[in-house]
């Protein structure tokens, strides 16, 4: 074993050192004898003055790789681990991904106007009736005034006020103003709320002058909470999909929404309770997307007690649990 070793290393220094480079240089060639002197250059001395274990450690650089001893790279060995490393730790992750949706229905009607609101449309009208010029029709009323002036005076000539108007009856301005007061006391406009007393907050009908959020009702672990719409996320899907799956998963609501893009618009993290908690299950991220409703009725019948309500930002906090209305309430724009 011994001999064998002896053997191995004086190899291995001779194929090294028949790999280092020599420079003949010609002050450096003189001929002693029967020999040939020679010098080595610079490098191979300061490479021969190393330890003889720091030339077994790099063989691997020199000729000797041209031999049958495997080489492994420990760069590769350790970037593969790593990665096994990461893809373990992200399927093994802890928390569970949900996809949620916030249906908004936009304002149908304008809002009704406040006093300060009314003050100020009573000035600005005020301001530009006095500064305004007549209208056709108030010139008409003018001219019908002193038409009728005319025949009232003494000296009228009814044929020159035939041929001005071709012998034609004509309407007066304040004839068509009578009409047109007959008919606006004809027309009935729409009501602004659609129900009266206000109360079915199911119903997407509801408060047509505001912006309204839809809300159902959920089982979360043994209770039922009022929330958005969720619905756990499933492998080969984005997280917008299944936001869409939740929507979609409502039994009674027939809605057609529009999403606002492919990226949430907030994010709520809750753990579980410590019953409940595992390594593997600790708790839940919920992902929001905004989407407004596009058709649809979006509404339940008054006989059904749906599990959704619509309802305005400001009643939000009497469904909602705080922790996740203040995360809620950083996206929903009160339009």
């Amino acid at each position: 074993m011994k001999l064998h070793l002896n053997i191995y290393l004086f190899q291995t220094t001779f194929i090294f050192i028949s790999s280092i480079p020599f420079s003949l240089r010609p002050s450096s060639q003189r001929f002693v004898g029967r020999t040939w002197r020679i010098k080595m250059a610079a490098p191979c001395s300061r490479i021969l003055s190393r330890p003889l274990w720091q030339f077994i450690t790099n063989v691997g650089r020199t000729g000797l790789k041209h031999t049958g001893v495997r080489q492994i790279s420990l760069s590769y060995a350790c970037r593969a681990a790593t990665q096994t490393k990461s893809k373990t730790e992200s399927v093994a992750s802890p928390w569970k991904l949900y996809g949620a949706v916030c249906l908004q229905r936009l304002p149908v009607i304008s809002q009704e106007r406040n006093p300060i609101e009314d003050q100020f449309a009573e000035l600005m009208h005020q301001m530009e009736l006095e500064r305004s010029l007549l209208s056709e029709h108030e010139q008409r009323l003018l001219e019908d005034s002193e038409r009728m002036r005319r025949k009232q005076a003494d000296n009228y000539d009814s044929d020159e006020e035939e041929a001005d108007f071709g012998g034609q009856e004509t309407i007066t301005a304040q004839d068509q103003e009578d009409t047109w007061e007959q008919n606006l006391k004809r027309f009935q406009p729409a009501l602004r709320a659609r129900d009266v007393d206000g109360t079915a907050l199911g119903s997407v009908e509801r408060c047509l002058g505001d912006s309204l959020v839809l809300l159902v009702q959920q089982t979360v672990g043994k209770e039922k909470i009022w929330l958005l719409p969720q619905a756990q996320w499933e492998a080969g899907e984005t997280l917008r999909q299944t936001a869409e799956r939740a929507l979609a998963s409502l039994p009674e609501a027939d809605s057609k929404a529009t999403f606002l893009g492919n990226a949430p618009c907030g994010v709520y993290k809750y753990k579980f309770p410590k019953d409940g908690r595992t390594e593997r299950s600790v708790g839940a991220k919920v992902f929001f997307f905004k989407a407004l409703l596009s058709g649809g009725s979006g509404s339940q019948s008054a006989s059904q007690k749906g599990p959704f309500l619509w309802l305005k930002k400001t009643e939000l906090q009497g469904y909602l649990k705080p922790a996740y209305l203040e995360k809620v309430n950083r996206f929903i724009l009160n339009l």
